[in-house]
């Protein structure tokens, strides 16, 4: 595989030599041209610069590579949470100091998003990969080696913002190598991983933390980080303007004339960087003050995902206090949301195929020239709203002592299928409903639920001691009841609000 710019332009040239006869053409022919714009695209279905017409194995490297980064990163996150009480032990600080750690890395992974989409756009997914996953590398070295808790929580937030990279690049670069009609299963990968690692972070860090120091959370983290910048050096380009551009500049070279271009040459000829950044900070915050739908969609992530990371202050108080669960004991506790954002992946076969079901029934009733609507997209948010809410009622319920520990747990598994669903229904929906501002409406979703999950984690232990632990549980699961009907209502009024709205398509 080439591994830079150069060798990847004169393998360009190379097979446009070999299915063109651009070599033979004289030099008054070139001429000739020279007044003339050629756009450049894809030969063909089977174009061998097309990412997409990689080999299954090197397409399927990319997408593992990638799910297992995106692992790292949340993993990260909630892995922090299993050192509190050496934390609190060798730096003498509060539990509220500690839990700062665990609020200024979500608020990174927040943050980056905003910076690193439009930087890929001019540079490409390859570079944001490298660049993140070394500052990734560098910024949990302090946390190794800490002497105090202050250098912690720095290195903690740049560990967080270089890693967010991952988030929000890594979607891109599955979409970049399959085919719509091939999507589902790597997109299930890669979704899966990233919900995966928020409950994986605890079960890791509770058996560390039980046999050895907290310092070696972070070895075992930078071990990790290691193998994965090793192999995403071995990850090519494949962002498909960056890959155009290249094919052009190796045609530009190869034929000597100029007007041999590729659109997104010609776009980012109107755009500055600055301005993309500008436009990458902005709008999304627009829309989120503009646009009811999306203040409503994002209002509920973000509360959905708040409670998700007090669980991880939660969780050790449930069943470490309640039934005496030492660290790794309490680090199992977390087996039943990973268990349930597996069972959610499973059904996404499912709900595709309910998804193509009535399309074909909406053909056959208004006609071939029929075009999906979006809110066909939010079955799946409505069934996890009803799930989400009900099962944080059993899990508030059933915390007391005299109740076997087995019940809230078991709980948590259709808990965190509801999830998955409300946050799968609710991302297809802003895609379909806003597809100009697609990227705006996820990014400002990105940035407010990490907002919420960095603030939820600071008041855990103070509401959950002064309410009570079934009382408290039940506080949140309240302000699920009245998140749930917005599904709901967008299912059956969206169209009508998406026509009052200047961002969403109608």
């Amino acid at each position: 595989m080439p591994s830079d710019e150069n060798e990847l332009g004169r393998k360009a040239t190379s097979e446009l030599d070999a299915a063109n006869p651009l070599e033979v053409i004289s030099d008054e022919e070139k001429q000739q041209e020279a007044g003339q714009s050629f756009l450049v695209e894809w030969d063909g279905d089977n174009d061998p610069l097309d990412p997409r017409n990689f080999s299954a194995a090197r397409k399927w490297f990319y997408v593992a590579v990638v799910a297992v980064g995106s692992l790292l990163v949340t993993a990260t996150s909630s892995l922090y949470t299993s050192c509190y009480d050496q934390f609190i032990k060798e730096f003498e600080c509060s539990q509220e100091i500690a839990n700062l750690g665990l609020s200024l890395y979500v608020l990174g992974l927040g943050i980056g998003p905003l910076v690193f989409s439009p930087l890929s756009e001019f540079y490409g997914r390859r570079p944001i990969y490298i660049t993140s996953t070394v500052f990734f590398l560098i910024w949990l070295i302090p946390c190794a080696v800490a002497q105090n808790i202050q250098t912690i929580l720095v290195a903690r937030f740049l560990n967080g913002l270089s890693g967010s990279a991952f988030l929000s690049v890594a979607g891109g670069t599955v979409v970049d190598l399959f085919i719509p009609q091939e999507l589902l299963l790597p997109m299930t990968v890669f979704t899966g991983a990233p919900f995966v690692g928020p409950a994986l972070g605890p079960l890791i860090g509770g058996f560390i933390n039980s046999f050895t120091v907290w310092r070696w959370c972070f070895y075992v983290l930078l071990i990790w980080t290691g193998v994965i910048l090793v192999c995403v050096i071995f990850v090519q380009e494949t962002f498909h303007p960056i890959l155009l551009s290249r094919k052009a500049a190796a045609l530009r070279r190869s034929t000597n004339n100029r007007e041999y271009h590729s659109a997104s040459e010609v776009a980012r000829a109107s755009k500055t960087l600055s301005q993309a950044l500008f436009i990458s900070l902005y709008v999304p915050f627009q829309l989120l003050c503009l646009d009811p739908m999306v203040l409503a969609l994002s209002i509920y992530t973000s509360l959905l995902q708040g409670i998700l990371y007090l669980f991880f202050g939660a969780f050790p108080l449930v069943f470490g206090t309640n039934h005496g669960f030492n660290h790794w004991q309490i680090g199992l506790t977390f087996l039943g949301l990973a268990i349930g954002n597996l069972i959610a992946c499973l059904f996404n076969p499912f709900w595709h195929t309910q998804w193509v079901g009535l399309i074909r029934k909406m053909k056959e009733k208004h006609g071939a020239d029929y075009k999906p609507e979006p809110e066909l997209r939010l079955p799946p948010a409505m069934v996890g709203s009803v799930l989400v809410t009900v099962t944080l009622f059993w899990f508030a319920w059933t915390t007391y002592r005299f109740v076997h520990w087995i019940v809230p747990i078991i709980a948590t598994v259709p808990f965190s299928i509801g999830f998955f669903f409300v946050f799968q229904g609710i991302w297809t929906f802003l895609v379909a409903a806003y597809p100009k501002y697609a990227a705006s409406s996820m990014a400002v979703n990105t940035t407010t639920r990490c907002i919420f999950a960095a603030a939820f984690p600071l008041f855990t232990v103070q509401m959950f001691n002064h309410l009570g632990y079934q009382w408290a549980s039940s506080l949140l699961a309240f302000f699920t009841l009245a998140m749930l009907p917005f599904p709901y209502i967008f299912f059956w009024c969206g169209r009508s609000l998406r026509r009052r709205s200047k961002f969403a398509s109608d």
